[in-house]
């Protein structure tokens, strides 16, 4: 199922919670054809967790730099991680446990 398939943490700044930045980010990833997860952080930052391509991970990228309407993005982070295969089926928005 994940073979050929790598997992990014990607953390995302800015005007970015409260923006519908969670359910935008579920949206464009669905499209994409990626799994995993998105989340807010307590800091403020959003966190997304993604199983793709690097083809993939590329237009995720872009669409979060972009991010919706509402939201300003001011910073991308990326780092690479392990696939876990409880995120690598689907995308979901994982909610506050703080």
């Amino acid at each position: 199922m994940t073979q050929g398939k790598v997992a990014k943490l990607y953390y995302v700044s800015g005007t970015v919670q409260g923006v519908g930045f969670r359910y935008f980010t579920r949206h464009v990833s669905m499209q994409i054809g990626l799994a995993g997860y998105v989340r807010n952080l307590r800091d403020g930052r959003v966190e997304v967790y993604a199983v793709g391509t690097e083809a993939q991970h590329s237009a995720l990228q872009k669409e979060l730099q972009r991010g919706p309407r509402a939201a300003s993005v001011t910073e991308v982070m990326r780092e690479e991680t392990t696939v876990d295969e409880k995120y690598a089926r689907e995308f979901s928005i994982e909610h506050d446990t703080w």
